[in-house]
């Protein structure tokens, strides 16, 4: 990978009978990644995990360039060798030629879950009329759920506002560990058995 920024931090909440449950974030950004300015995106996904997670957990994050063979390897890393059962990017979905966060995405992927980003794009457009530019989706590696999100800040917070609920269910369906999250904040959404 070129241009490729790791960062692996270790943030936990200790609690017994849950497995750890790792997830990785994905910056892309030709910009970000030469430093010509600082990420947002990623430390404001961060920030919303560590907000809301009550189970234990761990984060890994890359910041690459807008280069879809580094999209790719990033994910594919994230997933098959950190083990990573959540993986979240920002940047890279929208119209412009650079943008191709969903086609790295689609590449890696077993399945697609279109109603990730269906979902995503209705939320946004409750705040701005260009979120029909938004090509955000979601799939399934493996027993790993990647999501894209945009790569702005706030949206970023909108959008995981909303969908996060879904997010341990899913988990749970592909055989990942158990997540549970601050009902003060968000409610886990699992079906009563």
């Amino acid at each position: 990978m070129t241009d490729v920024i790791f960062y692996d931090s270790v943030l936990r909440r200790n609690m017994t009978n849950h497995e750890t449950c790792r997830f990785g974030i994905l910056t892309a950004s030709d910009r970000a990644s030469r430093g010509v300015y600082e990420d947002k995106s990623g430390p404001e996904i961060e920030e919303f995990l560590q907000e809301i997670l009550l189970t234990p957990w761990e984060i890994s994050r890359y910041l690459v360039a807008d280069k879809k063979e580094d999209i790719e390897k990033g994910m594919i890393d994230l997933i098959d060798n950190k083990m990573c059962s959540v993986v979240i990017t920002t940047g890279g979905t929208g119209p412009a030629i650079r943008d191709v966060t969903p086609e790295a995405t689609e590449g890696i992927c077993d399945r697609m879950l279109p109603g990730f980003g269906e979902e995503m794009r209705r939320i946004s457009l409750g705040y701005v009329p260009t979120a029909v530019l938004s090509r955000q989706t979601a799939g399934i590696r493996g027993k790993c759920l990647v999501i894209n999100l945009p790569g702005s800040p706030r949206s970023i917070r909108e959008i995981l506002e909303k969908i996060f609920a879904s997010i341990p269910y899913c988990v749970d369906l592909i055989g990942g560990p158990y997540i549970d999250t601050n009902p003060e904040i968000i409610k886990s959404y699992r079906p009563k058995k």
